[in-house]
């Protein structure tokens, strides 16, 4: 009972499904047109990278507070701070950018506006994810907890995938058009969230939750595990449009749309594996990530020697593929690490590495590819094989701690 009243699963596993589809929408919508719109603003490469690395560095530092918070103020509350935060500044962010591309800003300015602009919508925007996942573990048993998170991880893929194919053709209107859409479709989300999404009591908490630290000998293998894994996604995201337009030869607007095609069959492989595959799996979280390594090194490998559209796109698709199984596994590994009353820290914390790796994976990412447009896949594949290693030898750590626990 929450105030009196039964919390209803369905109900508020619906509205999360859509917030968090919501924002992935949004997410994907900005990445797919930032490399192409920067360029035509006269921003390098770099600059882009920094844009992207500058709000994710904001996020990781403001996640496990909102998740903290979370426990002590709600789970809705903090969800809706969030969802309106985030329209309000994705529409100041496309404004910087509309005056830009209107002259009216010359590149250093825009550059500095976009950065400022991203920055504060990243720290009300960094409230989302923490609150949808305490929710979501708030509301599932240990048992159904990685199909909860996968069931969010879904969601976010469902926006994924309608985000590139519905701004491919709102972009035929002006390049600027999917962000403006963007702001409605997450202002949407946060109205039915504020009239739909029954309210996770504070008062149930008896004392002020512990604070995770990232070195917390429970939750630090997922820690680096979630980190990397997401570094290498970033890294991906940030440069795969440049590819295909230096490969391909194409003009801004048509960049634009293959990439967002590219984004979108990556979204769907992503989905496929979180709704049709994981639910048919009995298999732990920490055997998720190990079945995602070799797809994703496969990915990366691919991106590294083609230099034709079908390949490139086929190596998105194994991309997503590989995070499918991934990124519920990781969320799943950290929640159920810690204690019930924990589980609002440790969503924070959780939320905080995908930004963690996003702040290093596009510098990284759009300097190696200045020297060579290889560079950044070859450098991922490396990095995937080490955290291949590193799953493995999680697996055997954990396997010989529970045969210790049942002896």
């Amino acid at each position: 009972m929450e105030n009196g009243q039964p919390a209803s699963y369905a109900a508020a596993s619906r509205t999360l499904f859509i917030a968090v589809a919501a924002i992935g929408f949004a997410q994907t919508v900005l990445f797919a047109i930032l490399a192409p719109l920067g360029r035509e603003i006269g921003l390098a490469e770099i600059q882009v990278g920094a844009i992207i690395s500058a709000s994710s560095l904001t996020i990781f530092l403001t996640s496990p507070w909102w998740g903290r918070t979370s426990d002590t103020h709600g789970r809705k509350k903090i969800l809706l701070i969030g969802l309106f935060g985030y329209s309000v500044g994705t529409a100041i962010f496309a404004a910087v950018f509309q005056a830009a591309l209107l002259g009216l800003l010359v590149p250093l300015a825009a550059f500095i506006g976009l950065t400022v602009a991203r920055i504060g919508n990243a720290t009300v925007m960094a409230a989302v994810m923490p609150a949808a996942n305490a929710y979501m573990a708030d509301i599932t048993s240990v048992a159904t907890r990685t199909r909860g998170m996968a069931a969010l991880g879904a969601a976010g893929n469902i926006g994924s995938m309608l985000g590139p194919a519905i701004g491919g053709l709102l972009t035929s209107i002006t390049l600027l058009t999917p962000l403006y859409f963007s702001v409605l479709l997450t202002l949407g989300a946060a109205v039915l969230a504020l009239f739909a999404l029954p309210e996770r009591a504070a008062a149930k908490i008896t004392h002020k939750p512990a604070k995770l630290r990232y070195s917390d000998p429970r939750i630090l293998p997922f820690v680096i595990v979630g980190t990397c894994l997401f570094m290498g996604f970033a890294l991906v995201q940030q440069t795969i449009a440049f590819r295909f337009q230096d490969v391909l030869q194409l003009t801004t607007a048509e960049t634009a749309k293959v990439t967002g095609i590219s984004m979108m069959l990556s979204a769907a492989a992503s989905l496929f594996a979180q709704m049709f595959v994981i639910p048919r799996l009995a298999v732990s979280p920490v055997s998720l990530l190990r079945i995602a390594m070799p797809i994703m090194i496969i990915a990366f490998v691919t991106m590294a020697v083609s230099v034709t559209q079908v390949p490139l796109t086929f190596a998105m698709v194994m991309l997503g593929l590989g995070l499918g199984f991934a990124a519920p596994g990781f969320m799943a590994g950290a929640s159920l690490a810690v204690s019930a009353d924990e589980q609002g820290g440790v969503a924070g914390v959780a939320a905080s590495c995908p930004p963690l790796g996003f702040t290093f994976g596009p510098l990284i990412g759009t300097l190696l590819y200045s020297y060579d447009p290889t560079y950044p896949y070859w450098f991922a594949a490396i990095i995937y094989v080490g955290l291949t290693v590193f799953m493995w030898n999680l697996a055997r750590k954990l396997k010989a701690v529970s045969d210790g626990l049942a002896e």
